[in-house]
């Protein structure tokens, strides 16, 4: 409902890479029955249309390899190093990932032990901030209460021959990386690199960030926690609004590319009146335009209140060098500060009284501990990570797709970023519901 389903063509390789046969029995449960057999798997489709489209190119219909505890173990439990590394912005959701991981592998399957890398991969690096630490129960006992990450994290990556090194240097045979698109395209890359030295390390991804964005995976932990907080921000901002005269209640979100959480905290709060995607070009001036459409709104209702995702509007800023972070994302232009200052400068020319008030709770929310429902979610992601690596399977990163959780190939994470669907009842309801300043009609 929320995102376009992947065309049938971009699915045609969604095997999983595995280290070599399983042959230990698992000592994860005692009756064989429960285990997930490794054959099962789950549509990617419910929807008869994608399924005909499927016949008409001749291509087999996809199906994602399902998640769950495997009778059979490629590792020996009791003989397994374990070793986590944290990448790329906070997110809430962080610490339960890095718990469940700990605690599935000492307490379930009784590994050897479990590293915690500091400060993402340049904990891999030559000359890392921090040696890693051994995680126990001990210390992960109340982690999942705290925001942020016990094990820090850090941008950009290292190269790979020097993170097998370090892998190597710690005995580590299973690498948990934890991190959005840049940190699951690093975890290929490494994966790749021991493949090529034929080394029997696996690497395994769980998806993170507040954006949704992740493609060939419906849900990523975070993004539950950071569109109740956004909520948060929106009743502050329609509170200020409503107190004064001419009132507008500004409100920047995180969302890159993607609107995923400006969309989500503006079907949840019904007093946004305009909400601004990436997925949807708008105006600024002229007929149609979004200060015509405010003043027209202030005018009938004497207040407004604005959501805005940061990548929203870019086409505003004209032809400019794309700079990039550390991580290879585009940097965008501040376009919460562009708008309040634009709003400020047009009813000052009309002479129009009014007051704005800007909202960027950006950071409060990345630093925020995961709330109940990403908490859990969080639990079954950490734990079927787990699963998956002791079975002999690397270079994926557990998804869900269906209500169930999945392993996807991490190749899957850099073909394309997942996008509100233009012709999905999420943003035709947003579009209906508040004032449509698109560029075009998508109705």
């Amino acid at each position: 409902m929320f995102s376009q389903p992947p065309h049938p063509s971009e699915l045609t390789n969604l095997e999983i890479d595995s280290l070599g046969e399983a042959t230990f029995n698992s000592n994860y449960f005692r009756n064989e029955a429960s285990y997930t057999p490794d054959d099962s798997r789950i549509l990617c489709y419910t929807k008869s249309h994608d399924i005909e489209l499927c016949k008409e190119l001749n291509i087999a219909e996809p199906t994602f390899e399902l998640a769950g505890p495997r009778a059979k173990l490629f590792f020996n439990p009791t003989e397994v190093t374990c070793a986590i590394v944290s990448c790329g912005g906070l997110c809430p959701g962080l610490n339960d990932v890095i718990r469940a991981i700990t605690l599935t592998s000492l307490w379930q399957y009784k590994v050897k032990k479990v590293y915690g890398f500091r400060y993402g991969y340049a904990g891999l690096g030559a000359n890392p901030p921090e040696a890693p630490i051994e995680l126990d129960p001990k210390i992960v006992d109340d982690i999942h209460h705290k925001g942020g990450t016990i094990l820090g994290s850090s941008r950009g990556p290292q190269p790979e021959k020097v993170m097998v090194e370090t892998l190597l240097k710690y005995k580590v045979d299973i690498l948990f990386v934890i991190g959005g698109d840049g940190t699951l395209a690093g975890g290929y890359d490494l994966a790749n690199e021991i493949k090529s030295q034929n080394l029997p390390i696996s690497v395994i991804g769980v998806p993170k960030t507040i954006d949704n964005d992740i493609y060939c995976c419906k849900r990523t932990f975070g993004y539950s926690t950071a569109v109740s907080e956004a909520t948060k921000a929106i009743f502050a901002a329609h509170t200020e609004a409503k107190a004064a005269v001419n009132g507008v209640g500004l409100v920047k979100l995180m969302g890159r590319d993607s609107g995923f959480i400006a969309a989500g905290a503006t079907l949840s709060n019904n007093d946004v009146n305009m909400c601004l995607l990436p997925e949807v070009p708008f105006e600024l001036e002229g007929k149609g335009g979004l200060l015509e459409k405010l003043e027209k709104r202030l005018k009938f209702k004497n207040h407004a209140v604005i959501v805005v995702a940061e990548g929203a509007g870019q086409n505003l800023f004209g032809d400019q060098d794309k700079k990039k972070d550390a991580s290879g994302n585009v940097l965008h232009q501040d376009i919460g500060l562009f708008l309040e200052q634009k709003i400020k400068d047009y009813f000052k020319s009309i002479n129009t009284e009014m007051s704005i008030k800007y909202i960027d709770p950006s950071y409060t929310i990345r630093s925020c501990p995961a709330n109940a429902d990403d908490s859990g979610f969080c639990t079954l992601l950490g734990e079927n990570a787990v699963h998956a690596a002791m079975a002999g399977k690397t270079n994926m990163f557990v998804g869900n797709w269906n209500e169930s959780l999945t392993h996807v190939p991490l190749a899957m994470t850099f073909k394309k970023r997942k996008k509100l669907s233009k012709d999905g009842q999420v943003l035709r309801t947003i579009l209906r519901t508040t004032i449509n300043v698109a560029k075009e009609d998508i109705q």
